[in-house]
């Protein structure tokens, strides 16, 4: 997600992060929400990259896609070494 800019990662990790705390049925602040969108963009769009050919630079609805996907699987996988603990 290269061709983004810097507010745009922040909005798009905002957004992200928002939507993945509603799918995962948590609760966080604006903080936490930004950090798990951006996370998750690095997540999501190395995963949609390399295993879909998928591209998400410069296109605002599929970043904002790749970015929820990625931050929901970061949730989840949170949420498995929370368990082990």
């Amino acid at each position: 997600m290269g061709g983004f800019g810097f507010i745009a990662w922040i909005i798009i990790g905002i957004v992200a992060g928002w939507l993945a705390e509603k799918i995962m049925k948590r609760d966080h602040g604006l903080l936490t929400n930004l950090i798990v969108g951006v996370v998750g963009a690095l997540i999501g769009g190395f995963l949609a990259n390399n295993l879909l050919g998928v591209d998400a630079a410069g296109n605002w609805i599929v970043g904002v896609i790749v970015a929820t996907i990625g931050a929901v699987v970061l949730l989840f996988l949170l949420g498995l070494v929370k368990r082990r603990t």
